[in-house]
């Protein structure tokens, strides 16, 4: 019989064998608010501070988690009927598991149902660090010109300022004025999302909306709050019902929103948090003053190969990453990726062997255990590739570097958003831009280059005419040969 997880079963799932928290989470302080409570956080953060909370450290650093959308009431409630708690599973590829309870969550509001709630608790003096994985289509900016998009209509609604705010811009920039105003000092807002320069685009971007409300306070925003960069790395599926099922019947714990995630963990930050933080440090976190060599390894080599192998991987017949990677036509297409484009954009990395980096990359994507479904790589697809991807072409177009690989996974998303797969069933394209995209990927069959003319997303490329060619040739073979020929010839030409 399972036991639902609450504070009050704490002791009786210790007693099964399964790691909980020892220590004594009623005196912990929230410390840390978080916007974005999914499975990446809390396989990562929250993780981080469960465990220094168990060396009897960071106790002035529990979490408070943030929803900020009407989706989030999913997690509010889980969070209020678990007391917060939820079990990590690491999935191991020879099929072993480690799960143990996280107990950091001291605290969930959201702020559809009050935002001032919100805003008060990061005007807060106990609040020293608000921290976001707001995805990267949070940040509200043009994939092109990188500015602040002002007229999107909840951002335009906050800026108008006849009701409470909603956004995270709104709310965060709202608590800081409110901490300027009482003699406070700032927090530092911490990005955790999968963006160069997270840290950057965070200030720039928050401080753009506060200048639209009061010039003079963004540039006081722009002197005091510190917003260091930061690098995340640790692949963390959606959440299936199977694996609840398997905390269930495995671990005897009824757990509404568990975690699963790969074993391998890696989050390097800036050390640059003047209003105070946790000992990270002391739970394998590694602090640096620059952050960016880092970033750009995870995101050119792993976040963009996960584009690489989703829309081959699919168009090709198989659903989760494990097994596409497992194909050696797509998992060879993926290290010459790695190698002849990606790696020459990177710049040194201290303390890393790139080499065996990429080895170990291309087994993570293996373990058969971790389940991530190739939909979830293939979501929100033009907020990832101009991030991850574009900027690797751009620079390989400056420096006369090759292009290929880069162009065929560009036209495999292009072929992919046409929604419909080689067996003429449907696929559900996942993407905030989908009503406008879907439609013209449907034009390619006439037009090839249709999808690429679309500047808002790709910027100048098509007028770059050895990318150009490039994607042509792969779309051409996408549409008339198919997905796995055309992989197997790119991972050999």
């Amino acid at each position: 019989m399972a036991v639902r997880l609450s504070p009050e079963t704490l002791d009786e799932i210790a007693a099964s064998g399964v790691a909980v928290p020892t220590y004594d989470r009623d005196g912990i302080t929230a410390g840390i608010v978080h916007f974005g409570v999914g499975g990446f956080h809390r396989a990562h953060q929250a993780m981080v501070i469960d465990r220094l909370l168990q060396q009897g450290e960071a106790r002035a650093y529990g979490i408070c988690g943030v929803g900020v959308l009407e989706q989030d009431r999913r997690m509010a409630t889980a969070m209020a009927e678990q007391g917060g708690l939820y079990t990590l599973v690491l999935k191991h590829p020879d099929g072993t598991r480690e799960s143990r309870v996280i107990g950091s969550i001291v605290d969930y509001l959201l702020a559809v149902d009050d935002p001032d709630a919100v805003v008060e608790k990061m005007a807060h003096p106990d609040t020293r660090i608000v921290s976001l994985t707001i995805t990267e289509g949070g940040y509200n900016f043009d994939h092109v010109t990188g500015e602040f998009v002002a007229d999107e209509p909840g951002v335009a609604a906050d800026l108008r300022g006849d009701a409470p705010p909603r956004t995270v811009f709104g709310l965060v920039v709202e608590a800081l004025r409110r901490r300027r105003d009482r003699g406070l000092e700032p927090f530092t807002v911490m990005s955790c999302d999968n963006i160069q320069g997270n840290g950057h685009v965070a200030r720039d971007m928050f401080t753009a909306y506060a200048r639209l409300q009061d010039p003079a306070f963004a540039d006081w925003m722009d002197e005091h709050v510190a917003f260091p960069n930061s690098m995340v790395d640790r692949i963390t599926p959606v959440t299936a019902d199977e694996d609840r099922a398997w905390v269930r019947d495995e671990l005897g714990i009824e757990d509404a929103w568990p975690v699963v995630a790969e074993p391998f963990f890696q989050w390097v930050l800036e050390d640059d948090h003047p209003a105070g933080r946790p000992p990270y440090e002391h739970a394998d976190v590694q602090l640096v003053d620059d952050v960016e060599p880092y970033e750009l390894m995870k995101l050119r080599l792993l976040n963009a190969s996960h584009q690489g192998l989703c829309y081959f991987g699919y168009l090709s017949g198989y659903r989760y990453a494990h097994e596409a990677t497992q194909d050696p036509a797509i998992a060879t297409f993926l290290r010459r990726y790695m190698d002849e484009e990606g790696t020459p954009t990177l710049k040194p990395v201290p303390g890393i062997d790139l080499e065996d980096y990429k080895s170990t990359l291309i087994e993570r994507f293996q373990n058969p255990e971790v389940r991530d479904t190739l939909a979830r790589l293939c979501a929100e697809s033009s907020d990832r590739i101009p991030k991850w991807l574009l900027p690797v072409v751009r620079e390989n177009l400056a420096s006369g570097g090759p292009v290929a690989l880069s162009a065929g996974i560009v036209a495999s998303w292009a072929r992919y958003a046409e929604g419909t797969d080689e067996s003429g069933e449907p696929i559900t394209v996942v993407d905030r831009l989908a009503e406008q995209l879907v439609p013209i990927a449907k034009t390619q069959r006439e037009d090839r280059l249709a999808f690429l003319r679309n500047r808002q997303v790709f910027g100048d490329l098509v007028d770059e005419e050895r990318f150009v060619a490039a994607y042509r040739d792969a779309l051409d073979g996408l549409i008339t040969d198919g997905a796995h020929t055309t992989v197997t010839r790119l991972s050999r030409s």
